[in-house]
């Protein structure tokens, strides 16, 4: 997942999965582009001298000129231009896809200006592995500062430059921050270069990382870049429960996977007919309770104060047809089709003699009804009989003397 073990190995490549800098899923170097140029043997015609640099395993990436001196290639760590200093990082991609990489991003060649110095040697590495050490004392302390200075917002990640003269704390907040005495407090606790960048949940999720309900890396940390808005009204169209605590992902809002078949469901359900929540019959007016779109089932039940009686199940014609009905004031006798049920066979209730054997046998159903009374009889035989013994033990030996008892005699 891009943690912060993995992101302390040696030579800047991740430890913890023991992969030499990279696992199948792409979790130890983020939001990965695949190379499948790299695959076929061709050779790009025109060279392209821009490259993308990933910075501590793909949470922050950006465009930069490689120059030919360099000779630096996919996968190697660099040392490049920043605006206080340099900075280290990763090739992560060259070449052509990188051209349309920028396309995506929307930008163009004339924005940018900085380059690649060299590639990173022992000592840049180890000056590397110091600042990504220092990043988790560092957003601990700056948690407690900024609570002590009541401020309303949550320090997610900091991360500090390669070169240790700068630290970029991304932190989230409802509303607009005043940090300008939280800045002052950070640069003389940290005694480095302060930078606050205010980002989203979703942001900051995709910054930390993790595993989602589905058991597969959240999509924001590996591949899903576009954050679109998503609204309950996309699990409703779905049929799924409104349930906040299983429709929210681990940012606290709405997981967006929910619209990755929101179209499907849509296209479906133009096929339903509209406004059919209500039916009428004569025997009484049904509501819709839930539908099923891959069947083409509607589910229906008649309304009987708080409690739900039996479920019907019906099909689009049927619901259609039943609406045009009531279209025209008319009121079909139950929401079966009584006229589908009369042209079944009718099923014979007498036994054929072959099949007769002489001996009347119950259902199961009554077989246990009858084995619980005889039980409930035979307990009830036991318990008389154990009063009546009881009786007649204070009947003989245990009985009270009679003062009448003697006059009797005399």
């Amino acid at each position: 997942m891009g943690c912060t073990g993995c992101s302390t190995g040696k030579d800047g490549k991740p430890n913890g999965c023991k992969s030499n800098g990279g696992c199948a899923t792409g979790g130890c170097n983020r939001l990965n582009t695949y190379d499948w140029l790299a695959t076929k043997d061709i050779r790009d015609y025109d060279d392209f001298d821009i490259v993308e640099v990933s910075f501590k395993n793909g949470s922050r990436k950006s465009f930069y000129h490689n120059p030919s001196h360099t000779r630096a290639i996919i996968g190697d760590m660099v040392v490049v231009e920043a605006a206080n200093g340099y900075d280290i990082g990763r090739i992560s991609l060259t070449g052509e896809l990188v051209r349309l990489q920028m396309k995506k991003k929307r930008t163009s060649e004339d924005t940018i200006l900085q380059n690649i110095i060299r590639i990173a040697n022992e000592r840049d590495l180890e000056r590397l592995e110091e600042a990504r050490n220092l990043e988790m004392g560092t957003m601990v302390r700056s948690r407690a500062i900024a609570k002590t200075l009541e401020l309303e917002m949550k320090i997610g990640d900091v991360e500090y430059q390669g070169d240790k003269r700068k630290a970029t704390f991304y932190y989230t907040a409802e509303g607009r921050v005043d940090f300008r005495e939280l800045i002052r407090h950070f640069a003389k606790e940290f005694k480095v270069k302060i930078e606050m960048r205010q980002i989203g949940a979703r942001q900051e999720s995709a910054r930390i990382g993790g595993v989602g309900s589905c058991g597969r890396e959240l999509c924001c940390s590996t591949w899903l870049t576009d954050f679109k808005s998503v609204s309950t009204a996309a699990a409703r169209y779905q049929n799924l429960a409104i349930n906040q605590s299983k429709l929210s992902g681990q940012c606290g809002r709405l997981k967006c996977c929910l619209n990755y078949e929101l179209d499907t469901y849509m296209d479906a359900l133009t096929h339903f007919p509209k406004n059919a929540e209500k039916l009428k019959t004569e025997v009484g007016i049904a509501s819709l309770v839930k539908t099923d779109i891959f069947k083409g089932i509607m589910f229906y039940t008649y309304d009987s104060g708080n409690k739900r009686g039996k479920f019907y199940s019906l099909t689009l014609e049927r619901v259609k047809h039943i609406l045009a009905l009531n279209s025209k004031n008319e009121f079909p006798t139950d929401l079966i089709d009584l006229q589908t049920l009369a042209a079944e066979p009718e099923k014979q209730a007498d036994y054929d003699a072959d099949d007769l054997t002489g001996v009347i046998e119950l259902p199961p159903e009554e077989r246990k009804n009858r084995r619980r009374n005889r039980n409930r009889n035979r307990n009830r035989n036991r318990s008389r009989s154990r009063r009546r013994n009881t009786n007649g033990r204070s009947k003989g030996g245990n009985k009270r003397p009679n003062p009448n008892d003697n006059k009797k005699k005399k």
